[in-house]
């Protein structure tokens, strides 16, 4: 026969057929609550021990940047010859202290020489040619003289003659013919004394310029004479000013041409630091800016005396000088930093400079909780930036944390827990 059988009650009924649909609701129920109220940031795990953390501070931000450089003499010479030639002496070795005139090589050239005794020679025959000119023109006005004052007796003479022809004529003692021809005879010979005077004038006018045409062209030679024989004294190299030789490019017996590179000589009574500035300075630095330079526990002021303007690698070239005194032992090529002040100091959030600027640009970084147990990512704002610090715009308040070391190894992950 059939049995009956009884509804379970009280905590039995939970476990029954007919409870497993409320089972299943509830259990649905709770994976939803977990979803919702879950942090579902991603999260890494790292030791402790291997990050560096750095206070946020209100602190004085002193906008300077550091910077390396190389010590130059702040006046440097190019040696180049005038006249080109052959190495035949040289006076003094590279390092050697010159001053100012002191020689330092000798050349030689032949086909210089050449030049100079032909022109020497050009010169004498011109000279030659000169003094002939002014004998036949000396021998000349003394003919042209003689002839004046030959023809100048003839007209007295013939003016005598026809004076008495004329007076004679008028007594009627002699013919009419007799009178005409002594008349014709004296004008003659005054037309003829007027035409050697005209001569005697324009043979003067035409000498004279003949005479300086010649002398102007006598001292063109003499002057380019003058230059040939300096441009064999430049054959020796002298030093343009005092200093140090510090290149000497030549070689006995080398053929060195005109203009050609051999050397230079620096002034040693002053130098500058020849420096390479990123290019994201560019608009803060100009002519004027003061240095620092710390050198055996003393500092020296340097100013900014020239910005080249080209750009090369993501740098660009500034030349500073020293304004008062020089530090000791300096030497060419000597490595120095710098701190370039760019602005005056200001009130600023400050946080330490570390690699993790590498990663994120400065756009966000880790902010540890207050228990130092988790660094969370956050989005901040970073604006100037020296040596020491990062002024922070936005994002950070005094008296937080933050993990300024390198992220490389975090990728993505929004929370870190700190072992």
């Amino acid at each position: 026969m059939d049995r009956k059988i009884e509804r379970k009650k009280g905590w039995r009924a939970a476990f029954t057929q007919r409870a497993l649909p409320w089972w299943g609701a509830g259990a649905l129920a709770l994976l939803i609550a977990y979803l919702f109220m879950r942090d579902s940031s991603s999260t890494l795990r790292v030791d402790g021990s291997s990050i560096t953390v750095s206070d946020v501070v209100a602190g004085e931000f002193n906008d300077y940047i550091r910077i390396s450089g190389q010590v130059r003499p702040l006046v440097t010479i190019q040696i180049s010859p005038q006249e080109g030639g052959t190495v035949e002496e040289i006076f003094v070795e590279e390092g050697a202290d010159v001053k100012k005139g002191t020689p330092l090589v000798r050349l030689t050239n032949d086909n210089l020489d050449m030049q100079i005794l032909n022109s020497e020679a050009e010169l004498a025959e011109k000279e030659n040619i000169l003094r002939n000119t002014l004998i036949s023109m000396e021998q000349q006005r003394i003919s042209i003289r003689q002839e004046i004052l030959q023809l100048s007796i003839d007209v007295r003479r013939l003016k005598r003659a026809y004076n008495q022809q004329k007076q004679l004529f008028d007594e009627r003692l002699i013919a009419k013919e007799d009178y005409l021809k002594a008349e014709e005879d004296y004008e003659l010979a005054n037309e003829k004394l007027k035409l050697v005077i005209e001569r005697q004038k324009q043979d003067s006018i035409y000498r004279s310029i003949e005479v300086a045409q010649m002398q102007e062209s006598l001292n063109n030679m003499r002057l380019n004479m003058q230059m040939i024989r300096r441009r064999k004294e430049n054959l020796v190299i002298k030093a343009p000013i005092d200093g140090q030789l510090g290149v000497l490019d030549a070689v006995l017996g080398e053929n060195i041409g005109a203009g050609a590179k051999i050397g230079q000589i620096s002034d040693m009574t002053n130098y500058k630091i020849e420096t390479r500035i990123d290019e994201h300075y560019i608009d803060k630095v100009m002519p004027g800016l003061t240095a620092t330079v710390e050198r055996q526990g003393t500092s020296f002021e340097t100013s900014l005396r020239k910005v080249y303007p080209e750009v090369k690698d993501g740098k660009f070239n500034a030349d500073f000088k020293f304004c008062d005194s020089l530090p000791d032992n300096l030497r060419s090529g000597q490595t120095y930093y710098l701190n370039l002040q760019l602005g005056q100091p200001s009130e600023a959030v400050l946080i330490s400079r570390g690699t993790f600027y590498q990663k994120t640009g400065g756009r966000w970084i880790y902010v540890l909780s207050a228990d130092g147990a988790t660094a969370s990512k956050r989005n901040i704002t970073i604006g100037r930036q020296n040596p020491n610090y990062y002024e922070v715009i936005d994002g950070l308040t005094p008296g937080e944390r933050v993990i300024v070391s390198g992220y490389e190894t975090y990728g993505d992950n929004e929370k870190l827990i700190l072992r």
